[in-house]
């Protein structure tokens, strides 16, 4: 018999605090996912039905791994978008890969990568020593920016799609030396 998963959080940071996503999240997040902005580099914006699909996969994940995309909102409870951690695949291999979204009226001002950074420090305790990733379209400089101010490198292409190779950034995490 297996335990229940550990759910984590990241920890907040000056500006964010990061809570799981449920079906009240709806509005807010069919709102950015239907953003062609925000979703420039996506096959398509999603719809709300979409949206609500993208919640329960995202509340599923949480059961099964104990993490994946959290909403992320200032301290004051503004929604900014979501981040978080969730295991991807790249070339058919398992990775740890950190994702981000920031609704458009937020965008520009540091909270994807505030929100990511938090999210290596998680998993720099939780899961180090471990490959963290971020899959990007190559396009995508804003999202690349985030993941160099991380500290990756491009360390793959990911070929499983045929519509697009996508660029894999990505960092060796090791454990805190203190842990």
């Amino acid at each position: 018999m297996t335990g229940a998963v550990r759910r984590l959080l990241p920890d907040p940071t000056p500006r964010l605090r990061f809570r799981e996503m449920t079906a009240d999240d709806l509005d807010v997040m069919a709102a950015m996912l239907g953003d062609p902005e925000v979703m420039a580099y996506y096959p398509a914006p999603k719809d709300r039905t979409e949206s609500a699909e993208w919640i329960a996969r995202m509340q599923e994940r949480y059961t099964r791994d104990g993490h994946g995309l959290w909403i992320i909102e200032t301290h004051e409870g503004e929604f900014v978008g979501d981040c978080g951690l969730t295991w991807q695949s790249v070339n058919g291999d398992p990775v740890l890969e950190v994702g981000y979204h920031v609704r458009t009226g937020m965008q520009r001002r540091g909270f994807a990568s505030e929100a990511a950074a938090a999210c290596l420090d998680l998993v720099r305790r939780e899961f180090a020593p471990v490959l963290l990733t971020a899959i990007i379209h190559p396009a995508n400089d804003a999202s690349r920016g985030v993941a160099e101010s991380l500290g990756m490198t491009h360390v793959d292409d990911d070929h499983a799609h045929p519509w697009i190779v996508r660029t894999v950034m990505g960092m060796r995490v090791e454990p805190d030396a203190g842990a």
